[in-house]
This record gives C-alpha cells, sequence and structure tokens, in this order.
C-alpha cells in the first residue's frame, strides 16, 4: 500500500507531526488508509489539504472555518456560490467587528501614550489602559 506516513506527510507539508495528529482528530484532514502494520497511510493528495489548511489559518480563518471550506472543495457539485456568499457575508462582518475593535484599542493607546504621565507617578485608577479592562 502506498502513501504517507504521518512523519512523511508532516515533513512533506513543513509542519510538525503533532499539527498533523491534531488536523486528523479535528477531521479536517480525509481519513487515512491503514497498511498491514497499523500504520496510518495518507495520499499524496493530503499534502494539499495540510497546505490549503496552513494558508487559510494564515488568513485568519478558524480552523472550523476550514473545515467548511474544504468541504466545499471536496464537493463534486457545482460551486456553491450561495453558500459561499453566506460564509463570506458572516466573515466579513466578523473582520469589520474586529477593526473596530482594534481601532479602539488604537485609540486608547495613543491617548495613553501622548500622555506625559510616564514622568509622573500616576494613581493605577487613572490609567486609562486599566480603567478601560476594568470597565470592560
Amino acid at each position: 500500500m502506498d502513501g504517507l506516513t504521518v512523519s512523511q506527510l508532516a515533513k512533506a507539508s513543513n509542519v510538525n507531526v503533532e499539527t498533523i495528529k491534531y488536523y486528523e482528530r479535528r477531521e479536517l484532514l480525509s481519513k487515512p488508509n491503514r497498511n498491514k502494520a497499523g500504520y496510518r497511510m495518507f495520499s499524496e493528495a493530503a499534502v494539499e489539504e495540510v497546505s490549503f489548511i496552513k494558508k487559510a489559518q494564515n488568513l485568519g480563518f478558524t480552523l472550523n472555518e476550514i473545515k467548511h471550506l474544504l468541504a466545499f472543495v471536496q464537493q463534486e457539485n457545482d460551486y456553491p456560490s450561495k453558500d459561499m456568499y453566506e460564509f463570506a457575508t458572516l466573515k466579513l462582518k466578523e473582520i469589520e467587528e474586529k477593526i473596530a475593535q482594534l481601532e479602539n484599542f488604537k485609540s486608547l493607546l495613543r491617548q495613553v501614550t501622548a500622555m506625559p504621565t510616564h514622568l509622573l507617578p500616576l494613581p493605577k485608577q487613572e490609567c486609562p489602559v486599566l480603567k478601560q479592562i476594568m470597565k470592560g
């Protein structure tokens, strides 16, 4: 039986063996066959699957989202444009919310760094960063 062992797949994919095992537990990789000795033997396509997962992670997709994207890729039907539109719309909303949070955080940090208080002692309850965190 031909195929790649976990370590061979990890090496070919430039990831750690534990990463492959984790992806397998999360059911992100196609289920491998087993050889007579019981070793998992991944297909060559698994290298592409791992590459896809890593690229999607680098773009900011979660593993759950990647699982959905992989399902789109593996479908034999036509491109699921309606499903992808809904998926993209939700992800766009999430990104916009994250950007707003980061802009607020950036503004807060600008406020702190603009204050000359680093030269003077300041009661901790007056620190804008700590006040914001405690306030929620």
